[in-house]
């Protein structure tokens, strides 16, 4: 059994998954509000639903970033927590794969763009393609890292498919097929987190790391010099 949670989409999302991905429980309040209340007992009645305790849980999958501090530093900090307390495996799955995963569940999408709103004139930015039913990062032939940083008004490489609240804010080639309301939720991230399981194993919560790609994120915005 699986339990997968996120906080990094504006919403407060639990779910339960079995090995096959298969959904036991699954609850999402939206809105970012008192997401640090919320988390706790939401998982509580997400075990207790599916009639299991944390010592039936092989793994913690979280939504490890990019995207919003506040939303990555709740839902690391909670599986660290758990982690530690309960001796389970974490998986830190990617926001933006979350996103292109999502797309190709509801669009039937296989090779796509995926861009989240980062703010400052920037979007979160990483290209996917499907293999074995995931939606798996694209290797850059620069070697440059898939999961990147654009600026507002940048135009893809080649005229795939964008998808996330980032796709609009992006320049558009001819014809170019954008869809915004892509927000995945728990279950997403657990499906993702229990095919990385599979393959490569989980890891200790001191390794259970968010990705923030903008290095000064965690600082106020006069230390940034934007105040």
């Amino acid at each position: 059994m699986f339990l997968a949670m996120d906080t990094v989409f504006e919403q407060c999302s639990i779910a339960i998954l079995d090995a096959n991905g298969q959904v036991l429980s699954s609850h999402t309040e939206q809105g970012k509000r008192e997401q640090t209340q919320h988390i706790l007992p939401m998982i509580d009645a997400a075990l207790s639903e599916a009639k299991l305790n944390l010592a039936q849980i092989k793994a913690l999958v979280f939504n490890r970033g990019p995207g919003a501090f506040s939303g990555i530093r709740i839902n690391t900090a909670v599986v660290q927590a758990l982690s530690v307390a309960h001796d389970i495996p974490c998986v830190g799955v990617s926001s933006l794969q979350a996103i292109a995963q999502c797309a190709h569940q509801r669009y039937g999408l296989t090779q796509i763009y995926s861009a989240l709103d980062a703010r400052m004139q920037q979007v979160y930015f990483g290209q996917y393609a499907l293999i074995d039913h995931i939606m798996q990062p694209v290797v850059q032939e620069s070697g440059e890292d898939t999961e990147r940083l654009l600026d507002y008004g940048s135009q893809t490489a080649a005229n795939l498919p964008v998808v996330g609240n980032g796709a609009p804010l992006l320049k558009a080639h001819d014809e170019q097929v954008c869809h915004e309301e892509v927000w995945p939720d728990a279950v997403v991230i657990g499906q993702l987190g229990i095919a990385q399981f599979i393959q490569t194993g989980g890891s200790d919560a001191a390794n259970a790391l968010p990705k923030y790609l903008r290095n000064q994120a965690w600082k106020t915005l006069k230390e940034q010099g934007k105040a």
